[in-house]
C-alpha cells in the first residue's frame, strides 16, 4: 500500500517506521515546510493519507487530501466536535472517506469495550459515582484528551444516571489549577492533567463508600498509536464512508 503522511512529528515519524516494517511504502511526506508537497506526483499516487498533526489544521489538511480524491486516516484530536456534522456530510453526501479515531491504540480499543460493559453493569450499582481522569505531556494542546471525552461519552450512553459529561479539576503543565470534580449528580466530570512526556494514562473510576473500582489503560510509548493507524490505514483502503474503530475492531 502506498501512503502519504501529513504531519512529521513524533507520531508521523513512529507511523512511518511501523508502516516500512509491514511492507508499505510512504510516498509523500507533507509537513510544516513543504506543504506544497500535496499537489505533488508522490502524494497524488497514495492510496490511503494518514494525517496527525494539530487541531487548528486537521481539518483544512482533510479538505485538501479530499480536494485531491484521496482516503484519509486522521489521529488529530480537538477538532472532530466542531466539524462533525460537515464531516459526515462530505462522507455521506459527496463520497469521501475519513477514519478518524480519537485513539489508534488497540489496546484503548480493548479498554473501550470493558468500559462500555462496565458502565452497562454499574446501573445496577446506584451506589457508585463515577469519575474520569487522564494524564498527558505537557506539549498536549487539548484538555479533555481526545480519548477521555469518547471513553465519557461511552459511560453516558451506557450509564443511565449520567446524562453529560464536563471538565472536572485541570492541572496545566506550568502547574495552574482551575476547575473542580465537585458536580451536579447527573453530570460525569473528567480531569484533565499535563506533566513531563506521559504518552497518556486514562482512569475511569466508580467509587462508593465502602470500595473504589478502576480500570486504567497506560501507554507505554507511541508504538500501540502508530500500529493502530497503520491498521486503520490497510482497513480504510477497502472500504469508504465515515469509519472508527468499531467497524475495525468487531468487539
Amino acid at each position: 500500500m502506498k501512503i502519504a503522511l501529513i504531519g512529521y512529528g513524533k507520531m508521523g515519524q513512529m507511523i512511518e517506521k511501523v508502516a516500512l516494517a509491514r511492507g508499505h511504502e510512504i510516498v509523500s511526506i507533507v509537513d510544516l515546510d513543504n506543504v506544497q508537497e500535496i499537489d505533488s506526483p508522490g502524494f497524488a499516487s497514495a492510496d490511503v493519507v494518514i494525517e496527525f498533526t494539530r487541531p487548528g489544521s486537521a481539518f483544512g489538511n482533510c479538505m485538501r487530501a479530499f480536494g485531491r480524491n484521496k482516503k484519509v486516516v486522521s489521529g488529530t484530536t480537538g477538532w472532530m466536535q466542531t466539524q462533525k456534522a460537515e464531516i459526515e456530510r462530505l462522507c455521506n453526501e459527496e463520497g469521501h472517506t475519513l477514519f478518524w479515531s480519537s485513539n489508534f491504540s488497540v489496546g484503548v480499543a480493548i479498554f473501550s469495550a470493558v468500559n462500555r460493559y462496565l458502565a452497562k453493569i454499574m446501573n445496577g450499582f446506584p451506589q457508585y459515582d463515577v469519575e474520569l481522569e487522564e494524564v498527558h505531556h505537557m506539549h498536549k494542546l487539548d484538555a479533555p484528551s481526545g480519548t477521555a471525552i469518547t471513553l465519557a461519552e461511552e459511560v453516558v450512553n451506557d450509564l443511565n444516571r449520567k446524562d453529560k459529561w464536563v471538565k472536572g479539576y485541570q492541572r496545566a503543565a506550568d502547574g495552574t489549577e482551575s476547575g473542580t470534580n465537585d458536580v451536579a449528580p447527573n453530570e460525569l466530570p473528567i480531569t484533565s492533567i499535563r506533566c513531563g512526556e506521559v504518552p497518556g494514562i486514562h482512569s475511569v473510576i466508580y467509587d462508593s463508600e465502602a470500595d473504589k473500582i478502576t480500570i486504567t489503560h497506560d501507554a507505554h510509548n507511541r508504538m500501540g498509536f502508530a500500529l493502530g493507524a497503520v491498521l486503520a490505514a490497510e482497513y480504510t483502503k477497502d472500504h469508504t464512508g465515515l469509519l472508527t474503530t468499531s467497524d475495525l475492531f468487531k468487539f
